[in-house]
């Protein structure tokens, strides 16, 4: 599957607001909730950065080479590993919460992460 395989329609395409509107009408309340989500998760997105700036996804590259790239996205990795191990362990196995980030907290940072991945991806990162 090429990367290109999963995209979507552009979002002012006839088709895609069609589905869209289609969907925001036989799902009201799931459809808002999804865009207060993302919404949720871009204010935070803008918070950390601004505290982080660009270099802890960046690691001091421009992110403009082949090899720049793939370093970014190996941190990304790791990242979103050790959220999908978190959620493992509360989730899947149970374990109770003993440093206070819950298991919301995590889905948040795995989806932000992968927000992050595609940035990076499309070279706008810190752009």
């Amino acid at each position: 599957m090429t990367e290109q395989t999963n995209q979507l329609q552009p979002s002012n395409s006839p088709i895609q607001m069609n589905t869209t509107k289609e969907c925001e009408a036989q799902y009201p309340e799931m459809t808002a909730e999804f865009k207060k989500i993302l919404k949720e998760q871009y204010d935070l997105f803008c918070r950390k950065q601004l505290n982080y700036g660009p270099d802890n996804i960046s690691v001091g590259t421009r992110c403009e080479t082949k090899e720049d790239l793939k370093l970014s996205q190996t941190g990304l990795w790791f990242r979103m590993n050790d959220k999908i191990q978190r959620l493992k362990q509360l989730v899947v196995l149970g374990k109770d919460d003993t440093v206070g980030e819950s298991i919301q907290d995590s889905y948040c940072d795995l989806s932000v992460y992968g927000i992050i991945a595609q940035i990076v991806s499309r070279g706008k990162w810190g752009k």
